[in-house]
């Protein structure tokens, strides 16, 4: 699946993530077969990192959520793709819950399977009339619900769905019973992992699994990322939720991105909905759709699919330069941006930290912040106008940071 993705600036990511989970990331994107991306800490950090792949790419037209939901392991994506959490932080965080999850499968085999022509009461009455170690899992659209526990649990409650009207089952090929009690003796390491991590404040709201609410707040987000472990994903219900958001962004954006597993939505009144699928397969599009009938829902998998994505979001009149996004204007020839010199992880520095006025006079040299461990310095004398670049934001060789009007 990486591999339309190779000659790509954006295939960048994946060294940056390779270096933090301490592997080689490219090989699952370029060479792992089925059976070893059905491993649950080699599926968790594939579908992240080419998620993250795909969001570099559409961060670079310019082009920035407005609100964000991710399905499982998606949503560390969206935690990212909203400022939450860094590369660095949700990369680590994926790998360590990877392994933790893979152990308690390991420990208690388990299997999923996706019940067909049946509403979500339905299939939670044929999990409690199995009275077994089974239990729904995933309430992904209208009529498509997964069940999880061990073999012999999800048998009995597929017999009772069958019985109460199921018209179809499914594979779900993943290697546990996940968003299950199976999952709890994998609590202890996510925990200590996400205590590890820095969350801030989203820009804009994520959509949590574990209640379909809208959370903005860095406090939420530890817990409900332990929670969601051994909770059901509400994507129906977290699709219906972006649907009927009404909120007032805190920058001028107006498109919604995620990532695999990772779907937003533009939300305004008298507009139609518009959902942008991030990552391989385009499974969550396809639910989307049934989920909210009329709404325009996409996916972006491989690079010529950027061009489809513009199209989508100039028909909506979103698209936005990041200048525009962030301040509401165009760019005038006095006017100039400092770009970085590398990629890596942006942090503010010097003038960018200390300068909470627009309008701050600096003068040629002024470090402006630190990518990694490289200073980035105003080639230009003049007054600071803004930060194009948020802390924590991964940016790539060249991409703008500032902007400064030139004098």
């Amino acid at each position: 699946m990486g591999q339309p993705w190779k000659d790509h600036p954006s295939w960048d990511v994946v060294a940056d993530a390779s270096e933090v989970a301490g592997r080689d990331l490219a090989h699952l994107l370029l060479v792992a077969d089925a059976d070893e991306l059905t491993e649950t800490h080699n599926a968790q950090l594939a579908t992240l990192t080419f998620s993250l792949i795909v969001l570099d790419a559409v961060e670079r037209l310019g082009i920035e959520p407005t609100a964000c939901a991710g399905h499982s392991v998606g949503e560390y994506s969206a935690l990212i793709a909203a400022g939450a959490l860094s590369l660095d932080d949700g990369v680590a965080i994926v790998a360590e819950r990877g392994e933790a999850m893979q152990a308690a499968a390991d420990d208690r085999p388990g299997i999923m399977k996706v019940i067909l022509g049946l509403d979500d009461d339905s299939v939670d009455m044929a999990c409690y009339r199995a009275d077994a170690d089974v239990w729904a899992a995933n309430y992904n659209a209208p009529d498509n619900v997964v069940i999880a526990g061990d073999r012999e649990s999800v048998d009995a409650a597929l017999d009772e769905a069958f019985v109460l009207g199921a018209q179809r089952v499914l594979d779900v090929p993943v290697g546990g019973a996940f968003h299950t009690p199976f999952m709890d003796s994998a609590r202890p390491r996510l925990r200590k992992a996400l205590r590890a991590a820095t969350f801030r404040e989203p820009e804009v709201p994520v959509v949590a699994n574990v209640d379909a609410l809208p959370h903005r707040t860095a406090e939420d987000w530890q817990a409900l990322s332990s929670a969601q472990l051994c909770s059901p994903v509400r994507w129906r219900q977290s699709i219906l939720r972006l649907a009927g958001l009404r909120y007032s962004p805190r920058r001028d954006t107006g498109t919604a991105i995620a990532a695999h597993g990772l779907d937003g939505a533009r939300v305004h009144e008298g507009a139609e909905h518009l959902f942008i699928e991030l990552g391989s397969g385009g499974v969550l599009t396809s639910l989307n759709r049934r989920i909210v009938p009329g709404a325009t829902a996409i996916s972006v998998a491989t690079p010529s699919d950027l061009d489809l994505l513009v199209e989508a979001i100039s028909g909506h009149s979103v698209l936005h330069t990041y200048a525009a996004s962030h301040h509401g204007e165009h760019l005038y020839v006095s006017e100039r941006m400092v770009i970085s010199p590398r990629a890596g992880i942006f942090q503010p520095a010097g003038a960018s930290a200390a300068a909470a006025a627009e309008g701050e006079p600096i003068e040629v040299g002024t470090v402006l912040g630190l990518v990694g461990d490289t200073e980035v310095r105003s080639p230009f004398g003049g007054w600071l106008m803004g930060m194009l670049a948020l802390p924590g934001e991964r940016v790539q060789t060249g991409q703008p940071v500032a902007w400064l009007r030139a004098g």
